[in-house]
């Protein structure tokens, strides 16, 4: 098999038609009055954004901008620049006040560490999730998730955080597919090229943490997922260690129990 054949490319067109329908179709079969998308100015949100203003028109499209004391000026402003393309209605909510009474009340407990990025990281997301929530149910809304399917494969989400949502419209699209959609959509240029990030603490990127660029580990997860190659056939493909794709399969593995339900305890009767 030949590196030609992992290829990646879409029919933007086909796609964001099937992907409106499908965000229509889950807002009808709900009784809902529309969705609530968290927008962070980066491309995922952006290109939900885009679709669901296109599925559904934009007044039925909220979007809640959540900065924290660590979001970058530039984030927040594009997020502002994409709702007001979209003509959609928007809050800036900075939910950093929170962050601080959760900090001061954890400060008490025993296993408290400030030096605990992560851990910290994921309340950032969970505390979005809430406000993302509290609107929907007030509104009577969905809440549109902003995942990839990069990210949902090797769970490069915080569970009920991100990952927290009622529908993954860009779900089955890898990184390097949303932003061929995105640019298809019309989404600002400078928002599809700059560098992702969480914006979970000052610093962080999305491939500094995952330890490899979205362009590798989406052909890595196309092989290993969708064409089912082992992982010496892709070393071979992709010309790179096998040891890169073990380690994307570990990811895979680790967070498999991130993408299903809580497991039961069977009990017979």
């Amino acid at each position: 098999m030949s590196t030609a054949k992992i290829t990646l490319d879409i029919n933007p067109e086909d796609v964001s038609e099937k992907i409106a329908s499908f965000i229509r179709e889950k807002v009808e079969e709900a009784n809902a009055n529309g969705v609530v998308i968290g927008l962070s100015g980066g491309v995922d949100s952006s290109t939900v954004a885009f679709l669901s203003v296109k599925a559904l028109g934009p007044e039925k499209v909220l979007g809640l901008i959540m900065p924290t004391d660590v979001t970058k000026r530039e984030d927040i402003e594009d997020a502002k620049t994409v709702a007001e393309l979209l003509k959609i209605k928007y809050e800036t909510i900075n939910i950093s006040p929170i962050l601080k009474t959760f900090k001061e009340v954890f400060k008490s407990c025993e296993h408290f560490d400030e030096k605990d990025i992560i851990a910290f990281g994921n309340i950032h997301a969970r505390v979005r999730m809430i406000v993302l929530y509290y609107h929907a149910n007030r509104l009577n809304r969905l809440v549109a998730g902003t995942g990839n399917k990069s990210e949902f494969l090797i769970g490069y989400f915080t569970k009920y955080g991100d990952g927290g949502v009622d529908i993954l419209p860009i779900g089955d699209l890898y990184k390097t597919q949303v932003r061929q959609l995105a640019k298809y959509l019309g989404v600002p240029e400078r928002i599809i090229m700059k560098t992702p990030s969480a914006g979970l603490w000052k610093g962080q990127t999305d491939e500094g943490e995952i330890g490899v660029s979205y362009e590798l580990l989406d052909k890595i997860l196309h092989g290993l997922i969708d064409l089912k190659m082992d992982s010496k056939l892709l070393s071979e493909t992709l010309k790179i260690p096998v040891e890169t794709i073990v380690r994307v399969e570990e990811m895979i593995r680790k967070s498999e129990h991130k993408r299903n339900m809580p497991s039961v305890a069977k009990l017979s009767y």
